[in-house]
């Protein structure tokens, strides 16, 4: 029997980065690979995209629900770490693999620190604004392999006292399917989503943890300027962060309107499709940050939750008042095609993947960190 591994999904997003890195190690026939299912994938209300999964013909799916009656982020990864212990007791993987700055990622990467099992972390040693960068460098902390996706977060992670041995770049994962021959075409994608826009901009507004109390307000202006701007929109929901029940509650009142396509969740090949079409992307999502300039597409992004993480001089940053997002809407209308961008790799990430945990001494790596100083 091969080396058991457990990818550890809490989002149709990070499950995107995972997918490609999944398929190559279950189609070797060294690793015996699991998903531990759990998060935003297990909540009707954001789409109970566990289904996406299983319609990808993955075996060995198990399924934890970890939300709980009250919206606070510590009581779900106290719920998250319980459920994924009970897995791991089971089923006694070799290795659990973690992506970015989720609590689920959280709770992944403490059960395996605490449990002695390898945990390797994707997409650690990067900046951004919020609790998600408390969470990601603690992730990092707890994890003793680092798959980065560039050299300036490897650098950081050396940086945090990482051992530089324990550090591979391979770019960020869901470059692997961007640019995939296998992905939909676009008037398929319309179909299947019912979408009847020949042009459209992409929407997407999370909340910030750190400023929970202003929310509502920010979700207004984000509202209020959409509409004014009177034009297409596919509006995807936020994440179930602290503050997601009040940008719902705003969207339940304003955006009832036959210009906005509005959906729970879009499946990750679908949202690529939509990406890649889209006149622009306005919000406060990573993809604004990452996959848009792969794609060339104008990103307008909003407040502070992606601080720091903008590589691209190119994306227009504003404020939350109705006029900085009304203005940048203006610029990103009339933006050209940007130049493509490879800040994040240029694809291949699942080969450099299967060819690290490929290797014997990979597999050698000590549970034992040490704190290297620079």
């Amino acid at each position: 029997m091969g080396k058991k591994i457990v990818f550890l999904t809490g989002t149709r997003a990070d499950f995107g980065k995972l997918k490609s890195l999944i398929e190559i190690t279950q189609s070797n026939s060294n690793y015996e690979v699991s998903i531990f299912a759990t998060g935003m994938h297990m909540h009707h209300k954001y789409g109970y995209t566990v289904n996406e999964i299983v319609k990808c013909g993955f075996p060995n799916i198990y399924r934890f629900i970890n939300f709980t009656s009250e919206e606070t982020m510590d009581l779900t990864l106290a719920k998250t770490i319980e459920g994924f212990s009970a897995f791991v007791k089971e089923n006694q993987p070799d290795l659990i693999i973690v992506h970015g700055d989720r609590v689920e990622a959280l709770a992944g990467a403490i059960v395996g620190a605490l449990n002695n099992i390898l945990v390797g972390h994707i997409e650690g040693g990067e900046v951004s604004g919020t609790i998600d960068e408390l969470i990601r460098h603690s992730v990092s902390k707890l994890s003793h392999i680092h798959f980065v996706s560039n050299d300036q977060a490897g650098r950081r992670l050396i940086q945090m006292g990482e051992m530089e041995s324990s550090v591979y770049s391979i770019g960020s994962p869901d470059i692997d399917i961007m640019f995939s021959e296998h992905l939909p075409k676009i008037e398929e994608v319309k179909r299947y989503y019912e979408i009847p826009f020949s042009d459209y901009a992409v929407a997407m507004f999370h909340p910030v943890t750190t400023e929970v109390k202003q929310i509502r307000n920010y979700a207004e202006n984000f509202s209020k300027s959409l509409l004014d701007s009177n034009l297409n929109y596919i509006l995807i929901y936020p994440n179930n962060d602290l503050g997601s029940s009040e940008i719902l509650s705003v969207y339940d009142k304003t955006m009832l309107n036959s210009k906005i396509r509005i959906f729970p969740s879009v499946r990750f090949e679908y949202f690529l499709v939509l990406l890649k079409y889209a006149k622009f992307i306005i919000g406060n999502s990573s993809a604004g940050i990452r996959e848009a300039p792969y794609y060339g597409i104008p990103s307008v992004n909003i407040g502070t939750r992606q601080n720091n993480r903008s590589l691209n001089t190119e994306i227009l940053n504003c404020n939350y008042d109705i006029f900085s997002i009304s203005s940048s809407i203006q610029k990103a209308i009339n933006s050209p095609k940007l130049a493509y961008s490879q800040h994040f790799g240029a694809g291949e990430s699942d080969i450099k993947f299967i060819g690290i945990l490929n290797k014997e001494s990979f597999w050698a790596i000590s549970k034992q960190k040490v704190f290297k100083d620079i």
